[in-house]
């Protein structure tokens, strides 16, 4: 089966089209995490949006002056739909945007799909004094122990698509992420929010290490 064959058919698992006609995307874990860490009436971007869920959601709760740029055009119409600031862009480049423009810069799950993650960062940092990142950590404990035994890369975090069908592109830990925030300078890590569990023991190793046993960080920063 040729690969044009393959993206054409909606059986054909891949992740890069990014179309949320099909997927209304409105109750994610990491949602409520996000809208404790932003101020009430905050003005706010959502880089790499998606359908506008989280958007809404700040909006509703937080009474946000919301802004989302979004690179899915099925994205960009469903936000629109719902009365929501959302425009089509890249996010990896040079925003159009003045400096200091926001409280909040967000940029939930996607930092790991783009072209230039350090670019996105720095823009972050230059439109906003507050920045809000969440990825999924491919330094977990089912990945190490799949690519060790297997020695092929691993499914657990790539949620069931193929090395060749993601879009995750930039497979990062947690302490990659934070080299490249020491990197960018001016940037100072003020919180990371992690999961917890009810299995005491679980929990204890969760804490203690992070970087081998949690599956998802989120980040808040703050400009210097």
């Amino acid at each position: 089966m040729s690969t044009s064959h393959q993206l054409d058919n909606p059986q054909f698992n891949d992740n890069r089209r990014y179309d949320y006609s099909d997927h209304p995307d409105t109750d994610r874990y990491e949602y409520p995490i996000i809208a404790d860490m932003v101020k009430q009436n905050s003005r706010v971007i959502d880089l790499g949006c998606g359908n506008g869920a989280l958007l809404a959601l700040l909006k509703k709760e937080k009474h946000v002056v919301e802004t989302g740029l979004e690179i899915s055009e099925s994205g960009v119409r469903i936000s629109k739909e719902q009365g929501l600031n959302v425009q089509y862009g890249k996010i990896d480049e040079r925003l159009p945007l003045e400096d200091n423009s926001f409280d909040y810069a967000i940029c939930n799950v996607t930092i790991q799909m783009v072209m230039y993650p350090e670019v996105l960062l720095r823009e972050m940092k230059r439109v906003a004094q507050y920045q809000i990142i969440s990825f999924p950590n491919f330094a977990f404990w089912k990945n190490r122990i799949d690519l060790l035994f297997r020695g092929r890369m691993p499914r657990k975090m790539l949620f069931e698509y193929q090395w060749y069908s993601t879009g995750h592109i930039h497979q990062l830990s947690f302490k990659d992420f934070e080299q490249l925030v020491n990197e960018v300078k001016g940037l100072k890590i003020v919180e990371r929010k992690l999961e917890g569990s009810r299995n005491l023991l679980k929990n204890i190793l969760m804490k203690q290490y992070p970087n081998l046993f949690q599956m998802l960080g989120i980040y808040l920063l703050e400009k210097q």
